[in-house]
């Protein structure tokens, strides 16, 4: 029951004939030095032994108009779907792994798996990230970028939601005025 959670899009696979898109919620930062995240998947998906093999994967972060693509990718598996193609996304080089980026995602994470630890429902691929692509639309003029300004989707128990508006940043309760 911690929520909310980023809604998502995990792209994998070496070739383009095995590219793959699956949705996640378990999912985040766990190092900052080295830089470091995880997934959870279950291993029964299709994008498991995929990931498993190139030990590899793209973390695409999602918004409010990626939102159907970002359920139909949870709840349609691999095994009988082209996902870039049903979705109309486009798969994009990555710059370090083998694993196409969304180019349609407003930050896509590069990852490669470090280790796997089998948890029960779901293994956690503990990985470290080797490059980020952020979509410079998100820039603003002193160089600084706003992921918020994408209008990024999460998942909240079942559902998906836009975040609402900023009430504060990190500091701001004890700052001197």
């Amino acid at each position: 029951m911690i929520y909310p959670l980023p809604a998502a899009l995990i792209s994998c696979g070496s070739t383009p004939q095995d590219y793959n898109l699956f949705t996640v919620a378990w999912t985040g930062t766990l190092c900052t030095n080295p830089a470091m995240c995880y997934i959870s998947v279950r291993p029964e998906r299709h994008s498991y032994e995929l990931i498993k093999q190139s030990m590899e994967y793209v973390i695409n972060l999602t918004t409010e108009s990626m939102a159907r693509a970002t359920d139909w990718c949870g709840v349609r598996s691999g095994r009988d779907y082209r996902k870039f193609h049903e979705m109309q996304l486009t798969p994009a080089p990555a710059l370090h792994v083998q694993a196409p980026i969304v180019q349609e995602s407003p930050l896509s994470i590069e990852c490669r798996v470090q280790e796997i630890v089998h948890l029960g429902s779901h293994d956690m691929f503990i990985s470290q990230v080797l490059g980020v692509q952020a979509d410079e639309r998100f820039l603003d003029e002193q160089g600084k970028w706003h992921l918020e300004r994408s209008h990024p989707l999460v998942y909240l128990h079942g559902g998906y939601y836009a975040l609402g508006e900023l009430i504060g940043t990190f500091g701001w309760s004890v700052k001197k005025t």
